[in-house]
């Protein structure tokens, strides 16, 4: 088992890494839409916080040598499921023609009031 730091992505706000490797397996946690430079949400929108969350996924995928294309599946949780539409735009278009395995949940409240929360477990 090997812990994953992600220096370019945000700072862990508890005791976890940014993801862990087992064989060729990488589980990452879950990314809020924090910005990596400032550790703020600033992006207001459910739209702008998924894609903001989307690509701190990506960067702790790419402290690994892996990205999107290897991710086998992701959780989403939306603190609103009303923001399912819009969140899903943003997903499909993030990830294209690759299309994971998803489960998507509402959850009571994120940290930092993040509007969404996006894990995935990907092949390295």
């Amino acid at each position: 088992m090997k812990k994953i730091q992600a220096p370019q992505a945000p700072k862990a706000i508890g005791p976890y890494s940014a993801a862990i490797r087992i064989g060729n397996l990488l589980f990452c946690s879950g990314q809020t839409p924090l910005n990596p430079e400032t550790m703020l949400i600033e992006s207001k929108t459910i739209e702008e916080q998924t894609l903001r969350a989307l690509e701190n996924l990506e960067i702790v995928l790419q402290a690994e040598g892996a990205d999107r294309s290897k991710v086998v599946k992701t959780t989403v949780f939306l603190k609103n499921f009303a923001d399912f539409p819009q969140m899903n735009a943003v997903y499909g278009d993030f990830f294209g023609n690759h299309k994971p395995a998803r489960t998507t949940v509402e959850v009571s409240r994120l940290p930092m009031d993040a509007l969404v929360e996006i894990e995935c477990i990907a092949e390295v």
